[in-house]
């Protein structure tokens, strides 16, 4: 591979964004790893592509150190943590509350957490090998907002923007940490034409621009050479759309 050889960890990494980055960063020549929680038939395609898959459950303890001790095993430095992978779980779903916070917490901060710091080495490794190393949190919007249905879901996220302010510092100089806070980039299929039109009013924008969008930030962030410790807004003007 003409870029260095070790690789993007992006966990998550078989649908939506994660999927749309691991293959965009494949194709400019990355040497890309994803996790995946459950078997799916399109695994089969990104490894003939030269995507190496890793299955990981992230939503208990024993579990994320499973997978930093395998990338430890795997892997002598890695170019990039990527924590893409999450959860989007309601309160009053038919879950009993602690365990909606346990989940939330579990996914969103303990995972980027124990693995920042059990893969601090190998980010190390390669900013001593090439100049930089990158750890990506894919926050949310609703991290500087709250909200009334996803209340874990939004402190869980504001917990992990947090993270990226104690990680810029521990690791720098030689690895930057980011955050990316989408608000809307993409609906889902089965999200019907009243909530789209009510979605896209909520932005000054009013386009969901899909993965692309997030996509562009994480490039961004991977090719700069002057930014950590921050947190990257893609809302499209939501936070001043009730602006009067």
């Amino acid at each position: 591979m003409s870029r260095s050889a070790s690789p993007i960890v992006i966990t998550g990494g078989a649908q939506r964004l994660g999927l749309a980055a691991a293959l965009a960063l494949n194709e400019e020549n990355y040497r890309v790893v994803i996790t995946y929680r459950k078997p799916r038939p399109l695994l089969d395609k990104l490894q003939q592509k030269g995507i190496e898959t890793i299955q990981a459950d992230f939503s208990s303890e024993d579990g994320i150190l499973s997978f930093a001790d395998e990338l430890g095993y795997r892997y002598h430095s890695l170019r990039a943590l990527i924590h893409n992978a999450s959860e989007w779980m309601p309160e009053g779903a038919g879950q009993p509350d602690a365990l909606v916070l346990q989940r939330m917490m579990n996914v969103h901060v303990t995972a980027p957490y124990l693995l920042n710091q059990q893969c601090g080495d190998l980010l190390r490794r390669n900013g001593e090998l090439h100049g930089h190393a990158d750890i990506i949190h894919m926050s949310d919007y609703v991290a500087g907002t709250g909200s009334k249905k996803h209340i874990a879901y939004a402190a869980s996220k504001a917990a992990l923007n947090n993270l990226t302010l104690s990680f810029a510092s521990k690791f720098a100089p030689l690895v930057k940490v980011n955050s990316i806070a989408p608000a809307l980039l993409m609906f889902n299929h089965d999200d019907d034409d009243a909530y789209r039109e009510k979605a896209l009013k909520k932005s000054l924008l009013g386009i969901a621009p899909g993965e692309t969008e997030g996509v562009n930030a994480i490039r961004y962030l991977l090719e700069s050479r002057y930014l950590t410790g921050k947190t990257i807004a893609l809302d499209g003007g939501r936070h001043l759309a009730q602006v009067s």
